[in-house]
């Protein structure tokens, strides 16, 4: 198909041709969204372990937090965590705990770069505990919420 474009005042002549055999290009990489996460931590016994281990980069972050060991103790009894998906300020905490939550519901806003972000639940339960305060400046990782 040839199209034509106009840009700045300038015309060009555009040829467009559809590829009906086209395929993605496999790099070797896998993609973790939200919900193979939680699949992960509901069944561990999965056979690919390298999406298993995509997260577990992720679980040396949390170390900082074993300073409060108390809270740390119910998410290794199936709890799921709530982190901090990039370094930035926390605005405004939407729960408290012993609140229920379901999934995609705004948990907690946090400002990085000058921009507002809401911070979701990732699946429905009872709000364990609330790790961070309003004002706190926290590291990408961090765990914001815990949830039962």
């Amino acid at each position: 198909m040839k199209y034509v474009a106009t840009l700045n005042g300038k015309k060009y002549e555009v040829e467009i041709e559809r590829v009906d055999a086209y395929k993605p290009l496999d790099r070797g990489v896998t993609v973790s969204s939200p919900a193979p996460i939680i699949a992960a931590a509901a069944a561990p016994a999965t056979a690919p372990a390298a999406p298993v281990q995509a997260p577990a980069p992720a679980a040396p972050a949390p170390a900082p937090a074993p300073a409060a060991a108390p809270a740390p103790a119910a998410p290794s009894a199936g709890g799921q965590t709530v982190e901090a998906p990039m370094p930035g300020k926390v605005l405004d905490i939407r729960v408290k705990p012993g609140d229920s939550v379901s999934f995609g519901q705004v948990v907690v806003v946090m400002e990085a770069m000058k921009m507002e972000t809401e911070i979701v639940a990732p699946g429905a339960g009872t709000v364990a505990s609330v790790n961070v305060n309003a004002g706190d400046s926290v590291e990408t990782g961090a765990v914001l919420v815990t949830l039962n």
